[in-house]
């Protein structure tokens, strides 16, 4: 029985970088993981394929003789508090780099077709007044605050936000798995989204695990990424930041102004009101997270800073005992275009009936595997009768 020669240090990089901290979570797999670490014997080919397949890592890398580097490919925003930002999972890697393949993919369709370049990527400075931007960035969006608090349900709202930056140009996926694996849910406490700056294919990925109302946030947060024109990872909530990036409380606040313009604001406050009463109602009216909501009274000054900790503390505690019920399944199909992008699906359904895109290549990009689900989402975004 041949052995595969790897280096125990290997394996046990290859189990952490898939956040299994204790060996002992994969021994009903790997009977011997342990031996294997430990140098004491070696893996088979086999055993080591199905071992790679299990912490998502390329079999390549274990016979490498030490750990490769792998630095994020664009700039990493998550640090907190000033400490050094932590290494990225696999799962957040293969994220990057699935939607870094579909951009490049979506930039030369965008050549070839000579759709026009997004001028509003990097058309904003840090420079310049977070209201002064969010203003341009709602008028440019078709931002309609009316439109948005008659919409009946929180995830209507968002569906209606992410219509308005795909027909701006904007490929904007959603999604709380590592492409269509189910079992590897991708975690908000890591990241929240993140922003591939781009003329010719701008795109924001927003972590579907997230609450509806905090994707919502993280989008208009990764919109101000583009109009600065900088890709960047970034897990910021609507809390005032310290120890952030400047980029990254500029971004915030941009987002805290689409969302909740103080001059919209101001006339809704109802000095009576109880706080609770206050934040339930204005969540429902501008369609956010009652955590924006208090970043915006401690904005307004109807809040001052103690009283803000306070109830900050108190809400997202509130919000993670919610969030542990989860959300149910959902329309596969809607599910899918959420994932890849209405107009990524389109171009790229188009463009594959058009014999310039290999079916492979598609279903690849899209998640599927078989041509009757390609033909369906086809049918979804209009391309086939």
């Amino acid at each position: 029985m041949t052995r595969a020669a790897v280096r125990p240090e290997l394996l046990r990089w290859a189990r952490e970088r898939a956040g299994i901290v204790d060996a002992g979570a994969l021994l009903g797999r790997f009977p011997k993981l342990i031996e294997w670490e430990e140098g004491e014997t070696q893996p088979t080919l086999k055993q080591l394929e199905t071992f790679a397949h299990a912490v998502h890592v390329p079999i390549g890398y274990l016979f490498l003789p030490a750990p490769p580097p792998e630095p994020l490919p664009i700039p990493d925003f998550r640090t907190h508090d000033g400490r050094g930002v932590r290494r990225a999972s696999a799962d957040l890697l293969d994220m990057l780099y699935a939607c870094q393949e579909r951009q490049g993919w979506y930039r030369e369709f965008a050549l070839t077709v000579r759709l026009p370049e997004a001028d509003f990527i990097g058309s904003a400075g840090i420079e310049e007044r977070p209201e002064d931007v969010a203003t341009r960035m709602a008028r440019a969006l078709g931002f309609d605050l009316a439109a948005r608090a008659a919409c009946r349900t929180w995830e209507e709202a968002l569906r209606l936000f992410i219509a308005q930056a795909d027909g701006l140009g904007v490929l904007v996926m959603v999604s709380g798995v590592v492409l269509s694996n189910n079992r590897r849910t991708l975690d908000p406490e890591e990241f929240r989204g993140f922003a591939l700056a781009d003329k010719r294919a701008p795109l924001v990925f927003i972590n579907g695990a997230d609450t509806k109302s905090g994707q919502m946030f993280t989008l208009a947060h990764e919109l101000a990424h583009l109009w600065l024109g900088a890709s960047a990872v970034s897990d910021a909530s609507a809390a005032p930041l310290a120890g952030y990036r400047r980029e990254e409380v500029w971004c915030n606040a941009v987002a805290a102004e689409l969302l909740v313009p103080l001059a919209t604001l101001r006339p809704a406050l109802r000095p009576t009101e109880s706080l609770d009463q206050a934040l339930t109602r204005l969540a429902r009216q501008f369609k956010v997270s009652t955590l924006v909501v208090l970043r915006r009274l401690l904005d307004v000054g109807a809040l001052d800073r103690p009283a803000f900790d306070r109830a900050w503390a108190s809400e997202r505690a509130r919000l993670r005992e919610l969030a542990v019920a989860g959300a149910g399944g959902g329309d596969f199909y809607r599910t899918t275009l959420s994932r890849v992008s209405r107009r990524f699906a389109r171009a790229l359904v188009e463009s594959t009936l058009e014999g310039q895109t290999l079916y492979r290549d598609a279903f690849r990009m899209l998640g599927v595997s078989k041509t009757e689900t390609f033909n369906n989402i086809g049918r979804e975004v209009g391309v086939m009768g």
